[in-house]
């Protein structure tokens, strides 16, 4: 196993857009898989409804977010991403939502050729209500790979 270096630790978040969200609720781990975009902001974006995930975040803000690329056993690729969960709200979190749509948009596109249009195609549906917008402020990326 050896260590990624920064820029590609960056580019396999940009091409990618699911993770694995991990965060803490009454002293307990949890984890849970996300759509997220990783913007030229070096931001983690995403959106969810209201629930378990939102109300653990709010409590208690620090995160980690775990991106793979697999292949085979001994070919494979992983970065981890330590943060903290903020809450978006108003027209700053409307305009996260629209480059957050256009993004992932994107990257479907770039990686598997399919353009999508409306957002719930590409991520979960918010059932009731408005969405919850949040992004996370990256303090540390660090990331591993091999190849056989």
């Amino acid at each position: 196993m050896k260590t990624l270096d920064i820029q590609k630790c960056e580019y396999i978040l940009h091409q990618n857009y699911i993770g694995h969200l991990g965060y803490i609720y009454n002293n307990r781990p949890f984890i849970v898989p996300i759509t997220y975009l990783y913007n030229k902001d070096h931001l983690i974006i995403g959106y969810s409804g209201e629930g378990h995930k939102i109300n653990a975040l709010r409590l208690n803000p620090n995160v980690s977010l775990e991106v793979s690329e697999i292949d085979a056993i001994d070919k494979w690729k992983s970065v981890l991403v330590h943060g903290v969960f903020k809450e978006l709200t108003g027209s700053g979190a409307k305009a996260m939502l629209h480059e957050f749509s256009l993004g992932i948009k994107e990257v479907i596109l770039n990686n598997e050729g399919r353009d999508l249009d409306y957002i719930h195609e590409f991520s979960a549906k918010v059932e009731a209500g408005e969405p919850v917008i949040y992004k996370i402020e990256v303090e540390e990326i660090t990331g591993k790979y091999r190849i056989n």
